[in-house]
């Protein structure tokens, strides 16, 4: 399939560089009745939804992931977004040409300085698809503390932030902006953004109207932000990422489904990781492992009824995947209605619900 197919224009202005505040003001666009297009805010959200249904949360939580420091006068920024294992980690590093194999990265928490810091990692490995794989120089347990003193998070390339400099007054909120008020596994580095529009009042008001929830933990990558660079999505590798679904959740999620029940997701990583662990009969099973699912228009999902979702990037996995559940057309409809009518996109931007229309 031809990645063009997914492409569209957007005024650079749309992209929202700080989130809605309070975070439930978003605004909404409602494509739950295929043929309809409803403009509402998200703290509209239990209206919407009925009695009986079952919405699925990604619970995991975003670590401090985005590193800055130096090799020699040169200046690097290192994103993590793969672990191999607790200590190497496959990472996108800006400035990257002026590594080599062996070399030590040494990190600081602004810009260099004269104190000096004994946080480094090696470079073992640098690869023109994957990046650049680095081994800390410490402990496990040092290293994620390490991350909650040098590390910054791992915010997508299309918000700009400046690197840190000491003394200077930070008048962003990320590390509290950039996480769902439900996360609780640390293990991501990237947010499950569909989540972030989420207060306690929209969740107390879900409870108050009888609408289940349940959680699983997909551990996003980086590499949701990669562009689709090849011309066909039959030659685009997907990034593998770490999920985990209980027997719980399996059960619970089986049982709404038996009782005809609408099962909701909350975001494509919900998506991702519901359809890699359900077999051809629609039926769920407990997961704990990698995914790498790939899904473009044309497949036929076992789980979901409906996911709720941000903007996405044009010609992106994730634009591909709302097109396989909605249908292209409709989707590229909704998105010039979004662009028309001002809606904030991408990761801080606002959210949509859709009715998935592709199903076993």
């Amino acid at each position: 399939m031809k990645v063009d197919i997914f492409d569209f224009n957007l005024d650079k202005d749309l992209i929202a560089k700080t989130p809605a505040n309070p975070r439930d003001s978003s605004r909404l666009l409602d494509l739950s009745d295929p043929n309809q297009i409803t403009d509402r805010h998200f703290y509209d959200l239990p209206d919407i939804l009925h009695s009986g249904d079952l919405l699925v949360f990604n619970d995991t939580k975003v670590i401090p992931a985005r590193l800055y420091g130096a090799k020699g006068e040169a200046l690097v920024e290192v994103t993590l977004y793969h672990p191999l294992n607790g200590l190497s980690w496959w990472s996108f590093i800006k400035n990257a040409k002026r590594l080599k194999e062996n070399d030590l990265i040494t990190f600081y928490t602004s810009e260099i300085s004269t104190f000096e810091s004994s946080f480094q990692a090696k470079v073992l490995k640098k690869d023109q698809e994957d990046g650049v794989l680095i081994e800390f120089l410490c402990g496990v347990d040092a290293l994620f503390n390490m991350l909650q003193t040098y590390g910054a998070m791992p915010l997508p390339p299309y918000i700009k932030r400046d690197r840190p400099t000491k003394g200077l007054w930070n008048p962003y909120n990320d590390k509290e902006d950039y996480q769902t008020v439900y996360a609780k596994h640390e293990g991501a580095v990237a947010a499950p953004t569909a989540g972030l529009h989420f207060t306690e009042n929209v969740l107390d008001r879900l409870d108050q109207k009888g609408i289940e929830k349940v959680f699983l933990t997909l551990h996003v990558g980086a590499g949701t932000f990669l562009p689709v660079k090849t011309d066909d999505t039959k030659d685009h590798k997907m990034h593998a990422e770490f999920g985990i679904i209980s027997q719980d959740a399996a059960n619970r999620i089986n049982k709404a489904k038996q009782e005809g029940r609408r099962i909701i997701a909350v975001g494509t990583t919900s998506v991702r990781l519901l359809e890699s662990a359900a077999d051809e009969n629609g039926v769920l099973h407990p997961f704990c492992g990698e995914t790498n699912i790939f899904i473009t228009p044309g497949y036929r999902f076992k789980i979901i009824d409906m996911i709720i979702t941000n903007f996405h990037l044009p010609k992106s996995t994730l634009f591909m995947l709302i097109c396989a559940i909605a249908g292209t057309e409709r989707m590229k409809q909704a998105y010039a209605h979004a662009i028309e009518e001002k809606y904030r996109f991408y990761s801080y931007g606002d959210s949509s619900i859709l009715k998935c229309v592709n199903k076993i």
